[in-house]
């Protein structure tokens, strides 16, 4: 569980990162699913964007998506959130 701090720092973060997903009319799916465990491997904070045409809320998706992979959602503006998940690396130094 990251604390207020953590997450006041992974919103500055996430701030300067572009949307690596875009969530559209398929919603999760289990490819979704797998590129977005090897993005949070790699990178630890993930940005993520639901279209309009997307058949998910955005805090669906974000629930979703942080349960299937393991992650926290840090942060949910508009129709775009934050998951992040600590690696092995430590990449982000939390």
């Amino acid at each position: 569980m990251l604390q207020a701090k953590d997450k006041k720092f992974l919103r500055k973060e996430g701030q300067s990162i572009r949307s690596l997903f875009q969530i559209g009319k398929d919603g999760v799916s289990e490819n979704l699913i797998r590129t977005l465990e090897d993005s949070l491997t790699a990178h630890e904070l993930v940005k993520l964007n639901l279209l309009k045409s997307a058949p998910l809320t955005t805090q669906e998706a974000a629930a979703i998506l942080a349960e299937e992979t393991g992650s926290e959602i840090v942060q949910i503006v508009g129709r775009t959130f934050l998951l992040y998940r600590r690696s092995k690396k430590n990449l982000m130094g939390l």
